[in-house]
């Protein structure tokens, strides 16, 4: 889905329509209180932000979804500025788009950045709230992310694969053997380890429960 916070929003309805018609999923939002959680929280394939906004600027919203996201931004403004143009490339946009712009070059804007995102292949695992982007060696939960070590994601993913039921040690340990690297089972316990800390640091209490004797499940 392509979010677009435009705050003219006849412009917002006609793009998101033509959008639509080039075989995308477009929303736009007529809410500027809390654009950067609003974008967080729907999780798009990228965001159409026009730096000119009302109570938040679109600087400071791409400042706040990059503590947090690495979701797609094309920043669009109608002040042909050098200096907006590289301000959204330090905080970290994706393109930069001056209005008025021609509809066939924003939509090959869009077509490079999801391109260089990978977004449309990703491989996305669900679990809980958890979301494991192995494409992207990332773990995500209630808009904040943090990325995982190979073996990490190895084991979220066949947890996630197995869930709510019991996988044993051994059975993880014949999955991390895929590396090539001696496994042994201390080096299984400091990779669960690793994964819950990185799980707690992004808010998820309780998720990797520990059957004692038995071995893990989510």
């Amino acid at each position: 889905m392509i979010y677009v916070c435009e705050d003219d929003l006849p412009m917002a309805e006609d793009l998101c329509g033509i959008l639509i018609k080039y075989g995308y999923d477009a929303q736009y939002t007529a809410d500027f209180s809390n654009v950067a959680a609003d974008i967080l929280e729907k999780n798009p394939e990228l965001v159409l932000l026009d730096i000119n906004l009302p109570q938040y600027d679109g600087f400071h919203i791409c400042r706040q979804v990059r503590k947090a996201s690495e979701i797609p931004i094309i920043m669009i403004t109608s002040r042909e500025s050098e200096v907006d143009e590289l301000m959204s490339m330090n905080l970290g946009a994706d393109d930069y788009v001056t209005k008025p712009y021609n509809m066939q070059i924003l939509l090959a804007h869009i077509q490079s950045v999801l391109r260089r995102s990978n977004k449309g292949n990703e491989t996305l695992l669900s679990h809980k709230g958890v979301t494991l982007n192995t494409t992207r060696g990332m773990m995500e939960y209630g808009g904040a992310a943090v990325e995982l070590t190979k073996n990490e994601q190895r084991i979220l993913y066949t947890l996630i694969k197995n869930k709510e039921t019991i996988v044993s040690r051994a059975q993880l340990m014949d999955v991390l053997w895929q590396n090539d690297e001696f496994v042994d089972d201390n080096t299984l316990t400091v990779n669960i380890n690793r994964l819950r800390r990185k799980l707690e640091s992004v808010g998820v209490e309780g998720f990797l429960i520990t059957r004692r004797g038995q071995g893990y499940m989510v």
